[in-house]
């Protein structure tokens, strides 16, 4: 595949910075944050400069670290995933294409101040004029930039120094008369006229020693334009009458008119002019190069990422953007959809922050030539901040940003899912600190056992002696290494109509067998059992009454297949599950000897602590290893697969015998045949009951144990589904 030249310097990339900022920014804006904020107007452009620093040093770090034509499509597409990188591409784009005809259409009423033009077939022709350039070449784009910066700055500069000795102290009377509140709506209104500071990184691929000159480009654009803003701002307000600005179409040139005669209005004219033209010539040339660079990675069509052979520039990104730009300026009230578009671009900024954050804990390759300071404070500031300015900018603009990510979802699902197949920094950065906290919550449950463990052995049906023996043996295991004892009760259910009467306890001669085996069985096994009868008219209820009222710390119950009826109106397992004052085991058993290879099966995820601590029991008890399966396919990634090794390593680092790792196919294949399988529970809070959730792992052919915590062990519904997402 064709690469872009490298072939922009440091001046042009501090111009295409400042010349992306100051057009609508300085020249439009002020008259309409007047109105809200009145003087303290001020105080509005340096606060929403400083709000832009966490992005400014954000997109820095992550533009060294991966110079490509994209910008932030780029960051948050590797860092966030496929899903949101074609959020970030598409509605990104869409606001710089917006943007620029903002500054095309609003450069003209200052034109009309010497000519009588119309306003549409003016801002059509810049706009054509400026596709022809970008399409003829960057350096030709970057050296223009240069040349309508230093026209544009002198004109500011003349206006700044030679109208500041006719400021007025009594301009900025009532100072903070609109309010905390009016300063921090102002702000909303003119954080979009910093957006253009981080458009460089979209051209990152075409930048000389991109590890010196895009922090430079950036964060250096953003301090210069910042004092100028304020510096403008403040000598415009003392200039002028208080509210005579406000609300014009041409606010510095109603200051210049005041301070500099006619001249000084024709320079700020032919400013105001090169300045959003400029702005609009940033906007071309970087939001052409979000289709390019989604195009490279499967999120666009093919056509869109070829480089002409002539130029060396992306003709048909550039021609789409061209066009788009066009049609917003022929048909679309832009204002309005520019303001849309500044809420999408807070809201990026915000993303931007995020994407630091998974490239930084991710366990993938990123090595930056310039880091962020103050990680990851600086990060999180960012994105409080965003959120907070997106709120004040209006339902109507939240809504058009919504509607962008809607539009954007479909397009990933209609056409990119099926192509890429790939995941985010931030989903490796996740999964390791799922694994962290799972981990720890493991080997804190490791060393709290109960120094004398007590387990229910709930028998709810008839069982022959082979299937008895083995759940007695299974609960033996369980408490043998604490000295811990074992309560076999057997449960027998009435029906309502019959009354419970004194003879429904006389002891039967099964009943008297029953306790003459649990005793042999415990003289066999080598630990306390204790055997009982109960009867009840509902043995669920009986069950969980028993376990409270006994201080279990577990019940172990034989578990049958979901039939039909138990899928519709509730399994009562199910139902003692959900209530049981204690953990639940349930077995689906097929025999149980001695079981020495015991293996760890999980769905989704870490494995519980309840899961790891009765696998390591069991296989204590007989001597035996731990096998871990977790599911594995095709499309799992090699940061996937890397994390799975290493949480498995530090897994067996904790438990006190020999553990293994074994892959499995979830959709089959033979695996070496296990004597006792133990895995989580289903988690009736994410799926309705009517579906099983139980992993889709081959058959294993022995007895299978499924854990199920108690309530208050239980990780929360939140964590839940991060690790269903994540994994």
């Amino acid at each position: 595949m064709k690469e872009l030249e490298r072939d922009l310097g440091l001046p042009s990339v501090l111009a295409i910075s400042i010349g992306a900022m100051i057009g609508s920014g300085i020249f439009i804006l002020p008259a309409l944050a007047l109105e809200i904020a009145g003087p303290a107007v001020i105080l509005a452009y340096a606060l929403a400069g400083l709000l832009v620093v966490p992005a400014a040093l954000s997109k820095s770090e992550m533009a060294t670290a991966m110079p490509e034509a994209g910008g932030t499509y780029i960051y948050i597409e590797r860092g966030m995933g496929p899903l949101l990188g074609t959020i970030a591409g598409v509605g990104t784009w869409f606001s710089l294409s917006f943007k620029g005809a903002l500054a095309l259409v609003g450069g003209v009423p200052y034109l009309l101040l010497l000519f009588d033009l119309p306003l549409q077939p003016v801002a059509l022709g810049l706009a054509a004029v400026l596709i022809l350039i970008n399409i003829v070449g960057a350096k030709q784009t970057g050296r223009l930039q240069v040349a309508i910066v230093v026209v544009m700055l002198a004109a500011l500069a003349w206006f700044a120094v030679g109208s500041a000795p006719s400021v007025e102290a009594a301009n900025y009377a009532n100072f903070l008369g609109a309010g905390v509140e009016g300063v921090i709506a102002a702000t909303g209104l003119v954080f979009v006229s910093y957006a253009g500071v981080t458009k460089v990184a979209s051209v990152a691929e075409e930048v000389e020693d991109p590890g010196r000159n895009i922090p430079l480009g950036i964060l250096g654009s953003l301090a210069f334009t910042t004092v100028l803003y304020v510096a403008v701002v403040a000598v415009l307000v003392g200039i002028t009458d208080p509210g005579s600005v406000a609300g014009s179409l041409t606010p510095v040139a109603v200051g210049a008119e005041a301070t500099l005669g006619a001249a000084g209005v024709v320079a700020v004219i032919v400013a105001a002019v090169l300045a959003l033209i400029s702005t609009a010539n940033a906007g071309i040339l970087s939001s052409s190069r979000y289709p390019f660079a989604m195009s490279r990675d499967s999120l666009a069509p093919p056509s869109l990422s070829s480089v002409s052979e002539r130029f060396g520039t992306p003709v048909a990104s550039i021609t789409l953007t061209g066009a788009v730009l066009l049609a917003l300026i022929a048909f679309v009230p832009i204002l309005d959809i520019a303001k849309l578009a500044s809420a999408f671009q807070i809201m990026v900024f915000a993303m931007i922050n995020v994407a630091v954050v998974a490239f930084r804990e991710g366990g993938g390759e990123y090595a930056p030539e310039f880091t962020s300071p103050l990680y990851p404070w600086i990060q999180i500031a960012g994105v409080v901040s965003g959120v907070f300015l997106l709120t004040q900018m209006g339902t109507v603009a939240i809504a058009g940003a919504v509607a962008i990510v809607v539009g954007s979802v479909v397009w990933y699902f209609a056409y990119v899912r099926s192509r890429v197949n790939r995941e985010g920094a931030a989903t490796d950065a996740i999964r390791r600190q799922v694994s962290r906290e799972a981990l720890s919550e493991i080997e804190s449950a490791l060393a709290e056992r109960p120094g004398t463990k007590e387990v229910l052995l709930a028998l709810t049906k008839d069982l022959d002696r082979e299937r008895e023996r083995s759940l007695v043996a299974m609960a033996a295991d369980l408490v043998r290494e604490d000295g811990g004892r074992v309560v076999a009760v057997r449960f027998e259910e009435v029906p309502d109509q019959a009354p419970l009467t004194e003879g429904a306890t006389v002891q039967s001669d099964a009943d008297r067998s029953f306790e003459t085996r649990v005793n042999r069985l415990g003289d066999e096994f080598g630990v306390d059992i204790e055997a009982d009868e109960i009867v009840s008219h509902d043995t669920k209820h009986a069950v969980v009454n028993f376990a409270a009222h006994r201080g279990v710390d577990t019940i172990v119950a034989e578990h049958e297949p979901l039939r039909l009826r138990s899928r519709l109106f509730g399994d009562p397992i199910d139902w003692v599950v959900r209530h049981a004052p204690c953990d639940v085991l349930l077995v689906d058993n097929l025999g149980y000897d001695r079981p020495e290879r015991v293996v760890l099966s999980g769905d989704v995820g870490p494995y519980p602590p309840l899961v790891v601590d009765v696998a390591e029991a069991v296989a204590a008890a007989n001597g035996g290893e731990l096998s871990l399966w977790q599911p594995t396919g095709a499309d799992d990634s090699e940061k996937q697969r890397r994390l799975v090794a290493d949480y498995r390593a530090e897994l067996s680092d904790l438990v006190s015998i020999p553990v293994g790792t074994e892959p499995v196919q979830t959709d089959g294949g033979r695996q070496p045949m296990p004597d006792l399988l133990v895995r989580r529970g289903a988690d009736h809070r994410l799926r309705n009951a009517l579906l099983d959730e139980r992993p889709e792992f081959p058959s294993p052919g022995c007895t299978t144990v499924t854990a199920y915590p108690h309530e208050s062990s239980r990780v929360g519904l939140t964590r839940r589904l991060v690790e269903r997402l994540a994994f």
